[in-house]
């Protein structure tokens, strides 16, 4: 399997996914169609104009979600991530996707889409606005993600809980490992490995332990599936 995991499409200084165009070019050379999954904003046709125009812009063809047969790759783009997880259980395409995925067509995800590349949504940031049969996702990669991971500002007067403590509380209940993916950083998983890249470090999280922080070129300590 080839996945793109991306944390974020929009990045402080940056146009919609500037900062990720290099490596898309790059994770998609040689492809033209790439089927677009818009299923976690509301308006569905905006979205997909929108994307359209942003990857036609890099030389690919955006095609419909439900045209995976004929699409080269996919791309599963962010919003809300229970919305989106739940579309993908009433229109029954979550076994197709990780099917065609499983069989070598490249995965692009950003935010949620990259999110539901793991075992289960449970780590995601965003409210649970609709209510899901399931939090089981994907399950292409072995471990957890938290896209938009944020970093404890020593200046706040904010006493909700960090980011950090909410994924210290998921490992009370589970031992899967969580990927904290900062805003403009990326994972590459293919051959078994997961690399980080982008402009900052991800922050590894794993049960009984201090995290870790993986400088980008640099591979995760534990295998991607």
């Amino acid at each position: 399997m080839r996945l793109l995991l991306i944390s974020s499409s929009n990045v402080h200084g940056y146009g919609f996914l500037d900062h990720a165009e290099p490596e898309i070019r790059r994770f998609l050379a040689g492809r033209e169609r790439v089927a677009f999954v818009p299923f976690a904003a509301h308006d569905h046709a905006a979205y997909t104009a929108k994307v359209s125009e942003r990857f036609g812009a890099m030389g690919f063809e955006i095609v419909p979600a439900d045209d995976l047969q004929h699409a080269e790759a996919i791309f599963v783009g962010g919003g809300n991530t229970f919305r989106l997880l739940r579309t993908l259980q009433t229109r029954n395409l979550l076994d197709p996707i990780r099917d065609r995925v499983r069989a070598g067509i490249p995965y692009i995800g950003s935010s949620a889409g990259s999110v539901i590349a793991a075992p289960t949504i449970r780590t995601t940031n965003d409210m649970p606005i609709v209510e899901c049969s399931s939090l089981t996702a994907l399950g292409l990669i072995r471990f957890q993600l938290n896209c938009h991971y944020l970093d404890p500002d020593p200046n706040s007067t904010h006493k909700g809980e960090t980011r950090e403590e909410r994924i210290r509380e998921f490992h009370e209940e589970n031992a899967t490992p969580v990927v904290g993916l900062r805003e403009g950083t990326m994972l590459l998983v293919q051959n078994g490995s997961a690399t980080i890249l982008g402009m900052k470090p991800a922050r590894i999280f794993l049960r009984g332990e201090q995290p870790l922080e993986v400088e980008p070129g640099t591979a995760l300590p534990f295998s991607a599936f």
